[in-house]
């Protein structure tokens, strides 16, 4: 039933002998905080860019506020905030991500949903098949700053044709690519292509066409177009022009217009430099590329730090098109903690016509010394990373670490540490990174903190790992690894907030034995999201055993050790408990996987327990063990 209903749409459609190749229209209606938008997108971006299938369908997106509307602050969605509404409301959509073919559900040609997720080129080509009495010629002259277009429109019909409603010819301008250094919504997405950026004259009215055409009728159109401001980068500029029925909403034929050629134009790629410093002088570089039609023979960099400008570089040679070219700049003295190096473009030759994509800029831990104090922190202060804490969010997401003022570590304040996760699933890590320390001295380092999560759902499993770099960040050790249901502390919850009560926290302790007496060490909390819901930390304390900190494992007299450690065959757990209590054991692998997991009862004093590991694979696991709110964790070696 459903093949016979898919044929006879494409029978409807196939009435009429084309006179141009067809090209159909495919339109996603997606969203800057929409999280399945940002998953999908990548999956239909690389399948809407096959050679094959470009040439067979175009692309344009609208940036719909579902689940919610970006902030009032500059976005892709407020730019164009009417538009989108009229077209989001023109097809009654009500979710995203979601797609139209043609103006028609996608599955008339044998899509199984409207879902972006399940396009294939077959069902492009499919569209693309259906025939046509349209053909659209489309010719665009630009002004010398390309801040104005004159777009000419031939349409021809090669047969006789009747609209069912008001025929229109639309057309909008579309940026094929933009890439944002700060997520300009909340799922994370920074790369967007073929984005709706304005319709002319209106999408709502566009250009009235007949009604009636006979064979081979012809009208011709020119459309004036001012470019707005908001346009990012002029030379991904592009037209799409469609000729649409608003009786039944089919879209006829399809048309787009080339890119304009900017002759000279120098666009940022980055500010290079490593993301923690050991030294007292850094010297960093910057990455150009000419995104213009002309070579390039000379431009000017300015630097910043910290928004205090430096020494300008100037540049010679010869960039040829397309080109990419690295810059050494002249060396920095950073400031002990976090730091912004930026740096933007002047002076290219011939004039760079495209300012708004002459800025990039890195933020960078710069560790000149090492603290030989222990680190205690509650996040009493509102000053947010805390001094010397470092803060490093890849993505630029809104979903990241940030002070929070709902609840703090087992009821005793308000506030604590949050990461957002809910929203955000593209598998990006962010990091908060403890004030360098040096362990000197130490016998018995550990790091203890307070840690509170809920999953949206069992299918989420965030993760969070604290690990440990002597090299200055060049490399890092897990020394604590949790993920998912092994991790929470309070019932999934997918409709609201998650926000801990007072019994909604575990205490974990992580011994840094193996670090002794090391003269300087880095630690960090890494948080791995997977769409789900909060996770709290507070209460962080890193310190030499015997120096109590809050909820530290000498408070509630529990402890434990391993033994041989590294194991081969078995591993034994000697268990100190100062009373009888439930407790439980749980191994993970170093990717988080559950290995063992065993329930126990424990007797006042020491307690023994052996695990059978001769079917463990070789390599670096965490023996977790959890008891009357308390979470201590132990690295485990394996080797066979």
């Amino acid at each position: 039933m459903k093949k016979t209903s898919i044929i006879l749409g494409l029978m409807t459609m196939g009435l009429f002998a084309s006179a141009q190749t067809r090209i159909a229209l495919y339109e996603e209606f997606t969203g800057e905080n929409c999280p399945p938008c940002a998953t999908t997108n990548p999956g239909l971006d690389a399948l809407l860019s096959q050679p094959t299938n470009t040439a067979k369908a175009q692309c344009i997106k609208w940036q719909v506020a579902i689940p919610s509307a970006p902030t009032a602050t500059w976005s892709l969605y407020q730019t164009n905030i009417t538009e989108i509404n009229w077209r989001d409301n023109y097809y009654s959509i009500s979710s995203a991500p979601t797609a139209k073919m043609d103006g028609q559900n996608v599955t008339v040609f044998g899509a199984s949903s409207n879902h972006p997720a399940n396009l294939s080129s077959t069902h492009i080509s499919n569209a693309q098949a259906v025939s046509t009495p349209f053909s659209i010629l489309m010719n665009t002259s630009w002004d010398a700053n390309f801040n104005n277009a004159v777009v000419t429109v031939t349409i021809t019909s090669s047969a006789t044709f009747n609209a069912v409603g008001a025929l229109k010819f639309r057309m909008v301008l579309i940026e094929k690519e933009i890439n944002f250094a700060t997520a300009p919504g909340t799922n994370g997405e920074k790369d967007f292509h073929w984005v709706v950026r304005k319709s002319f004259p209106d999408i709502q009215n566009g250009t009235a066409l007949p009604a009636t055409w006979s064979a081979a009728q012809v009208q011709t159109y020119t459309i004036n177009c001012a470019i707005p401001s908001y346009i990012v980068d002029k030379g991904q500029m592009q037209f799409v022009g469609f000729v649409q029925d608003d009786g039944d909403k089919k879209v006829w034929q399809t048309e787009r217009t080339t890119s304009p050629a900017i002759p000279n134009e120098a666009k940022a790629m980055a500010a290079v430099i490593s993301s923690i410093n050991c030294v007292t002088s850094v010297t960093p570089s910057v990455t150009i590329k000419n995104n213009g039609a002309n070579a390039i023979t000379d431009m000017t960099i300015t630097p910043y730090l910290n928004t205090v400008m430096g020494t300008n570089v100037t540049w010679t040679g010869n960039l040829a098109i397309g080109a990419t070219t690295t810059i050494p700049m002249n060396a920095i003295s950073p400031v002990a903690g976090t730091n912004t190096y930026s740096f933007n473009i002047s002076g290219v030759s011939g004039g760079d016509l495209v300012l708004t994509n002459n800025q990039k800029s890195a933020m960078f831990l710069n560790v000149p010394s090492y603290n030989t104090s222990t680190v205690t922190e509650g996040f009493q202060n509102v000053t947010y990373p805390p001094a010397g804490w470092a803060l490093f969010n890849p993505d630029g997401n809104a979903n990241t670490f940030q002070r929070s003022t709902a609840a703090g570590g087992f009821g005793a304040s308000n506030a604590s540490t949050r990461m957002f996760v809910n929203g955000a699933g593209n598998g990006l890590t962010d990091y908060l990174v403890l004030p360098a320390t040096s362990l000197t001295g130490t016998i018995n380092p550990q790091i203890t903190f307070d840690l509170a999560y809920a999953k949206v759902s069992a299918s989420n499993n965030d993760a969070l790992a604290v690990q440990v770099s002597t090299d200055c960040g060049n490399s890092w050790n897990n020394v604590y690894y949790n993920s998912g249901t092994t991790m929470t502390t309070a019932p999934s919850n997918s409709a609201t907030v998650f926000v801990p009560t007072s019994t909604q926290w575990t205490a974990v302790a992580v011994s840094l034995m193996s670090y002794a007496n090391n003269p300087g060490i880095l630690v960090r909390f890494a948080v791995t999201p997977n769409f789900g819901n909060c996770l709290y930390l507070d209460n962080i304390n890193l310190k030499e055993l015997g120096n109590v900190g809050v909820n530290t494992i000498e408070a509630v007299g529990f402890g434990f050790d391993l033994f041989p450690n590294p194991a081969a065959n078995d591993v034994n757990l000697r268990i100190n408990s100062a009373a009888a209590a439930k407790a439980k054991v749980t191994v993970v692998n170093s990717i988080g996987q559950l290995i063992y997991q065993e329930e126990l009862y424990l007797n006042e004093g020491s307690n023994g327990v052996k695990i059978d590991t001769k079917n463990f694979a070789g390599g670096f696991y965490s023996v977790m063990l959890e008891s009357n709110n308390t979470n201590l964790v132990k690295k485990l070696t394996i080797t066979k």
